[in-house]
């Protein structure tokens, strides 16, 4: 039976990482797509029917976790507490972004919130990157099965090591160029003229970085120590 809600959890991980990435990937190009208020405004309108309930899918993950496998939500929710916080912070942050943007009609408020939209979605996606390179490494697991990490400590991987280091950022960075691929794809489809020639550029160039930082981490995944998988 744990084999099933392992595969159920990994389902709705999935759908989220898939639906609602493409949000998170319009607000990383959103600067660069939208060159005016008018085609910011279309990028907002592009994921404005759909973006909430795509994060249903994460508060789904998260339940279905907690009742299915109790022992490795509680472990993770109180190792990773502060990024934890941080990425709620983030999401509301985003969601701000979204709908008070087009609140009041005044060019210093849009840039604001235009500002705070990208800026949080950036985030988002090195964060959720960090958080799999966590995994990846593996964290130091006590005899209770408990563990916890500071934010960063000497950005290495030996000894005591932190949530962020060289090996975490950098798969945040890999998670940060298929976003923004995700999310340029997104609005090539849905915008036409000059948005959607920048959007269709910015596709046709991140390829290239994803290849090269998948590489790399790919590569930087034998330099990382297995003694923290042995605690």
């Amino acid at each position: 039976m744990e084999t099933v809600w392992f595969m159920i959890v990994a389902f709705m991980l999935v759908c989220y990482v898939i639906l609602d990435g493409f949000d998170i990937g319009a607000g990383i190009v959103h600067h660069y797509v939208g060159r005016t208020n008018g085609e910011r405004a279309a990028t907002i309108s592009a994921i404005g029917p759909v973006w909430d309930g795509n994060e249903v899918w994460l508060l789904a993950t998260g339940g279905t976790l907690y009742f299915a496998f109790p022992a490795l939500y509680a472990a993770g929710f109180s190792g990773f507490y502060l990024p934890l916080i941080m990425v709620l912070w983030l999401l509301i942050m985003r969601a701000a972004g979204i709908e008070l943007r087009h609140q009041l009609d005044n060019p210093l408020w849009i840039k604001f919130w235009d500002f705070v939209f990208s800026l949080s979605s950036i985030l988002l996606a090195i964060f959720f990157g960090a958080a799999l390179g966590n995994v990846i490494r593996g964290v130091p697991l006590d005899a209770s099965g408990y563990f916890f990490e500071p934010l960063f400590t000497d950005w290495t991987t030996q000894g005591e090591t932190g949530i962020l280091d060289w090996f975490t950022v950098l798969s945040g960075v890999v998670a940060f160029v298929a976003l923004a691929i995700h999310g340029a794809g997104y609005l090539a489809l849905k915008t036409e003229g000059d948005m959607n020639a920048r959007a269709r550029k910015v596709v046709g160039v991140a390829w290239f970085a994803l290849v090269i930082v998948t590489g790399l981490s790919l590569a930087a995944v034998m330099r990382v120590p297995p003694t923290l998988l042995d605690n």
